[in-house]
Formats: C-alpha cells, sequence, structure tokens
C-alpha cells in the first residue's frame, strides 16, 4: 500500500502543486490587466498555459498508473478460445510497430518473424495473452530505440560513429512447438537486463525508465497473466 500510495502521489503532488501556483498567477494577471499592463499580462497568461499542460500531463501519469493496477485487480472476464498463437504474435508485433511509428516518425527499426508452422491452436484468453505480447514487445522496441540513440552520442572528437559500425536496431518474435508446451520469444538486440536486477523486473512499479515513461506495471501484469495460463515466464539476458 506505500509503494502504490507513493507512486500515486508523485504525480498528484505536481498536479496540486501547479494548479495552486495558477491560482496565485490568475490573481497577478488580474492585477496586471487592471493596471493597463497588457504585455507583462501575456506573459503571465503564457506561463499559466505552460502550468495546465504541466497539470494534465502528470494527471495523465496517475491515470495510467491507476489503469495499469486496475488490470492487476480485475477477474478475469475473458473466455478461452482455440487460438493461432502464431497469427496473434504477428497482430501485436505489427500493432506495436505502428503504434510507435505514429508517436514518433523517427523510430524505427527492423523486425523479423519466426514462427513454427506445425503450431497447434491453443486454448488461451487471446486478450490477456495479446496483452503480454505487446508489453513484451513494446519493450523490445523501447530497448532498441534507446541502444540506437545512445549509439548515436557523438565521440570525444565531436565525429559520429562510423556507419559501418551503426547500431541496427532489430527485434524478433518467434514461436516453437515443444510437443506438450509451446513457447513464445520476443528477443532484441539492445542493451540488455543487468543480473542484480533480473530478480526485479517483475515486481509491481519496479522500471528501468524514465519518470513518466513506464509505470513499472506491464511485465508484473504479464507475468501473472502468464501463470494463470499455467504458463512459465523466463527471461535471458545477454550483456
Amino acid at each position: 500500500t506505500a509503494g502504490i500510495a507513493h507512486e500515486i502521489q508523485n504525480p498528484l503532488n505536481f498536479v496540486n502543486n501547479f494548479a495552486e501556483v495558477s491560482g496565485e498567477m490568475i490573481e497577478e494577471l488580474g492585477e496586471e490587466l487592471a493596471k493597463g499592463n497588457g504585455q507583462l499580462a501575456k506573459e503571465i497568461s503564457k506561463d499559466i498555459k505552460q502550468n495546465l499542460e504541466k497539470i494534465h500531463h502528470h494527471g495523465k501519469r496517475a491515470d495510467a498508473i491507476v489503469k495499469g493496477m486496475l488490470q492487476h485487480s480485475r477477474t478475469n472476464s475473458g473466455q478461452k478460445e482455440p487460438t493461432d498463437i502464431s497469427a496473434l504474435a504477428d497482430e501485436y508485433l505489427r500493432l506495436s510497430y505502428h503504434g510507435l511509428r505514429a508517436k514518433d516518425k523517427s523510430f524505427n527499426a527492423s523486425f523479423e518473424t519466426d514462427f513454427d508452422p506445425s503450431l497447434p491452436k491453443v486454448e488461451v484468453v487471446p486478450q490477456d495473452i495479446g496483452r503480454v505480447l505487446l508489453n513484451l514487445i513494446n519493450n523490445a522496441f523501447y530497448a532498441v530505440e534507446t541502444q540506437r540513440l545512445a549509439s548515436l552520442l557523438k565521440t570525444p572528437t565531436g565525429s559520429r560513429t562510423p556507419s559501418g559500425l551503426e547500431f541496427k536496431p532489430a527485434v524478433i518474435v518467434s514461436t516453437k512447438n515443444l510437443g506438450n508446451k509451446i513457447e513464445i520469444s520476443v528477443k532484441d538486440n539492445g542493451n540488455g537486463i543487468p543480473e542484480e536486477i533480473k530478480s526485479k523486473i517483475f515486481q509491481p512499479f519496479f522500471t528501468t525508465k524514465p519518470a513518466g515513461q513506464g509505470t513499472g506495471l506491464g511485465l508484473s501484469l504479464s507475468y501473472d497473466i502468464v501463470k494463470a495460463h499455467a504458463g512459465e515466464f523466463k527471461v535471458e539476458s545477454a550483456i
């Protein structure tokens, strides 16, 4: 409870502070308008607008945390049905890629699929497994994009990395028939997961992303979904 309260309190503090400051600025705006100081009034109104944008940003952050918590606590209302896992993985891979491209036109990463044609249909809740796939694939694309941006950093001499050594972001989604079970794998060539945090990545609210970019609930939720399907969730990393 303390951890959840802290996560929600953080964006709410920003909302309250910016709202309080904006209230004081509106009073100041009224005073300047009464004096006929139009130029200063314009500047104050711009600052108020910026504060409102910040309130909206942190309000959305709190909203995302609450939605993630509700996903965690919701009862499973989905029905299991025979599902083509390879088709599901392909659908969510493209959904993730095009979703990220829509948010950031500069984002670009190659992706590959390696689907086992002998895969039988599996009884799962497709929406839930789809959520797991989306979380994993989004994380993979985030990892390779972070690595790509890091590789573009200038060297001490001021020159960029030689073109022959440029990092090429790649994500591979594969499925495999293991006989009594199936394996779904999401691989990326990002910067990997340090050994010391491997045991933490499935904990609620644990994230390596900067503040505001991740709630730390994606992998925790995914882990619960996989367990509910009597599956195993494994992580392998080479740094």
